[in-house]
């Protein structure tokens, strides 16, 4: 039906006339995008119009304004519809109330949200100039019906008023912007983002249309309209998925939405989410440096005028690198800077941009972006010494490469960052995407460019490490080969090439072994010392290791992951040194350890101390040790008479209790002087989830009920797991158990990627007791919700399993995680 008679029935049959319209425009699927916003808005126009008509037909001085998306003619399927009632103060108040009962009242009948006002002109000038939100959305006001004459009349002088008093108004816009950007996040980089109150959202992109409509300054124009368009077609396909006015584009409604607007999946549809915000948030930084810029020139040309007796003075400009210049606090390239001529231009003007802490000037970029010629292959010296730089100026090296990745600059310099540009995370420990965590990674490791002996390769494996999560199969992997590629592009030589390629398919080598392994088993630190090669490189994946972890989040790295990776390295380099690990020999037990055994076979139940567990402070660079050492946790000794079910029981009872299980070492101990029987001695590292440490007493008796069996493990978690309902539509991956390919004489390593739930470790250790293995020891690692946890175990002769039983174990075990 076309939208003309669409606009006869809603007028003929009223508001359930529109109502029927209204969904079959909705459910037209080949009308979407912008013709659809403007033909709901246009229908809701004729039916809100002919409302208007029906109670007004005498009434004179009086009109129906639209304001905000709706008078910007954008009506999502689920926008609430924003409305002035607008009147010059002649007619009887009454009168006009009761005018606004016949529009409001069908509006809400219908479940549609409202945003209502009924006010004079200088009224709404009045509170325009109270709340800045009520500006902005009179900026859009578009008549509906009544008195043209007065909502033109309002419209003139609401610009008016805008435009005279842009100088004050606009930093207020900015703050608003700021303090809402703090609230909601950055749009470009959230898994769960809101479309219109994230930085880089609808309501930026609003804001950059206000600051245009002041005459002050304007956004960059480029992308921005698409980008526009990009998030409302997201908000249009989020609204008609959901059946909701809503603006977050939660995780379980990201493949629906997908579907709707045609696209591959939910991957696509975020990154199509994040170029776009990407483009706001741009132009955003852009307009606002202009902002700032126009008013300080206001605010010190009249003294510049009384001081040089009239004139317009000549902008300064300090020279910053060849064809490179400072200019009203931007970068820009010189007056005889020759792009077309100087394909190093670009990396040079970053770097001196970066090591000023300056930004780069959009219309240098630009010129940069349209003129450049392409570096030759390999680059030469002053190529690859520019990045280098670029890469080590800290933190303002992002805003730089954002202004270069904007104008595609970072494509153009670097091939392979394509597939990772915009590529969303869905792992919840990381914070950012894939391409800005690598910028992250690099900033981080030039904190460490004085504790490394090659600081430019620490940098551009920092920005490579993860260059492979663009290709299918192991990032590591194709990263390794990518980084041979470009390394050897930007002109390193076969060694560092290889340095590189090495750092880059090992950079999780040291944390995934640091936090799953043994590190007392001589085969764990043999085989990071072959793959690593040379002293060197270890110092140089150290770095990269820590960088890494601190640009992925707070949850990747702590004192305690500083201390295992420490420890690892050290054992590490003494054997690139020259030193051969020794096979470890059974240690003596420590006086309280023996203590603790004796008073358990004594008892002839458990025994149990807690004690506070912390490390000496790690070296800073400068050779002075850090002040106030992070806690590590606490350290859980219990002895129990050896019986089957131990592990399980203790793992239960600690999930009770909220404890978190960081390492668990069991071993049985024989008593002394010739006593007969053993003990079975574990200790552990764990630390409260929330709030203190419970009694050790409670521990104890909770304990003892749970290996008499009085004591329902499983029935308490499931109890406590329901009191907590998950999400709605989120789906855990299914666990995965393997068999880790570790030589070691000790043991068999079975590894379980696992969603981290409260009992986790109590079923684990109850299917290793139900295959009849031994657990020697256990190395637990939670990432956000993914538990990677790593058992070392042993048949009942106390040697590694054979091949074939350790696949059957590990079998059994993911059926059971699996049920």
């Amino acid at each position: 039906m076309t939208s003309t008679g669409m606009r006869t029935e809603a007028e003929d049959s009223g508001p359930s006339g529109y109502a029927a319209a209204r969904l079959r425009l909705l459910q037209e699927g080949a009308q979407s995008g912008p013709p659809r916003r403007s033909a709901l808005a246009e229908l809701t126009d004729d039916w809100l119009t002919g409302l208007f008509d029906a109670g007004a037909a005498t009434l004179r001085g009086i009109s129906l304004v639209a304001v905000g998306g709706y008078g910007r003619g954008e009506l999502s399927p689920r926008s609430d519809l924003d409305l002035l009632l607008l009147h010059d103060g002649s007619a009887d108040p009454g009168t006009v109330a009761s005018l606004a009962d016949r529009i409001w009242y069908p509006v809400w009948d219908l479940g549609l949200d409202l945003d209502h006002s009924v006010r004079t002109p200088a009224e709404a000038r009045k509170t325009a100039g109270e709340d800045i939100k009520v500006q902005l959305g009179l900026l859009d006001a578009r008549h509906l019906a009544g008195d043209l004459g007065l909502t033109a009349g309002l419209r003139t002088a609401v610009l008016a008023d805008w435009r005279n008093q842009a100088p004050k108004r606009l930093p207020e816009l900015q703050e608003l912007c700021a303090e809402r950007a703090e609230r909601q996040g950055e749009l470009q980089y959230l898994l769960e983002p809101d479309l219109k109150e994230a930085r880089g959202g609808l309501r930026d992109a609003t804001a950059l249309r206000a600051v245009a409509a002041s005459w002050l300054a304007d956004a960059p124009r480029e992308g921005l309209s698409d980008a526009r368009k990009s998030l409302l077609d997201v908000r249009d396909a989020l609204h008609l998925a959901t059946g909701r006015a809503t603006d977050r584009l939660a995780l379980q409604e990201q493949d629906q939405v997908a579907a709707e607007l045609g696209l591959l999946d939910a991957d696509t549809l975020l990154r199509q989410v994040y170029e776009a915000a990407r483009v706001v948030s741009y132009a955003s930084d852009v307009t606002w440096r202009e902002v700032g810029r126009v008013l300080r020139s206001r605010a010190v040309r009249p003294r510049l005028r009384a001081m040089l007796g009239g004139g317009k003075p000549a902008p300064e400009r300090s020279p910053l690198a060849e064809g490179v210049v400072e200019q009203d606090g931007e970068v820009v390239l010189a007056r005889a800077a020759r792009p077309d001529r100087d394909p190093v231009l670009p990396l040079r003007a970053a770097a001196a941009a970066a090591q000023a802490g300056l930004p780069l000037s959009l219309h240098a970029v630009r010129r940069m972006a349209a003129a450049a010629r392409p570096l030759p292959t390999p680059w030469p010296a002053e190529a690859r010494q520019q990045l280098v730089t670029l890469l080590g100026s800290g933190p303002s090296t992002i805003e730089v490469w954002e202004a270069l990745e904007a104008e595609g600059l970072v494509t153009r310099l670097l091939p392979d960052w394509e597939r990772v540009r915009c590529r969303p995370q869905r792992n919840a420990v990381h914070i950012w995407t894939v391409d800005r965590h690598l910028i992250e990674t690099a900033v981080r490791a030039a904190e460490f460019a004085r504790r490394v002996h090659r600081p430019d390769l620490l940098l551009v494996a920092a920005l490579l490490h993860d260059i492979g999560k663009g290709w299918p199969g192991d990032h590591s992997v194709a990263g390794e080969i990518i980084a041979r590629d470009v390394a050897a592009r930007i002109g390193f030589d076969r060694t560092d090439v290889a340095t590189l390629a090495t750092l880059v398919r090992h950079h999780l080598l040291l944390i995934e072994t640091a936090t799953r392994r043994d590190l007392e088993d001589p085969a764990t630190v043999r085989s990071v010392a072959d793959a690593v090669g040379s002293q060197g490189t270890l110092e140089l994946l150290h770095a990269l290791t820590e960088a890494d972890a601190l640009a992925t989040g707070p949850a990747a790295w702590s004192s305690w992951r500083a201390s295992l990776v420490a420890d690892l390295v050290k054992r590490v380099s003494a054997v690139l040194a020259g030193d051969d690990p020794e096979e470890p020999e059974a240690v003596a037990p420590t006086a309280e350890q023996e203590r603790l055994a004796i008073e358990a076979f004594r008892t002839g139940g458990p025994v149990l101390a807690l004690r506070a567990q912390t490390e000496p402070p790690v070296e800073e660079s400068s050779g002075e040790p850090a002040e106030d050492p992070e806690p590590l946790g606490v350290e859980l000794l219990i002895a129990v008479p050896d019986q089957k079910g131990v592990l399980p029981a203790v793992a239960g009872v600690l999930a009770m209790h909220r404890l978190t299980v960081r390492t668990a070492e069991l071993r049985a101990l024989d008593l002394p002087d010739g006593v007969p029987g053993s003990v079975l001695l574990l200790d552990w590292r764990v630390a409260a989830e929330y709030g203190s440490l419970p009694q050790a007493a409670r521990l104890r008796a909770d304990l003892v009920r749970a290996l008499d069996g009085s004591l329902d493990i499983a029935g308490r978690l499931a109890e406590r797991d329901a009191a907590y309902p998950r999400r709605r539509g989120i789906v855990a991956p299914a666990a995965r158990v393997s068999v880790a390919s570790v030589a070691s004489r000790l043991a068999t390593v079975i590894e379980v990627r696992a969603h981290d739930a409260p009992g986790l470790l109590h079923r684990i250790g109850r299917a290793l007791e139900n295959a009849q293995v031994q657990v020697r020891s256990a190395h637990v690692s939670t990432l956000g919700a993914n538990a990677v946890d790593a058992f070392y175990v042993t048949g009942p002769e106390g040697g590694p399993l054979p091949g074939e039983q350790a696949a059957s174990v590990a079998r059994a075990l993911e059926d059971t995680l699996r049920e």
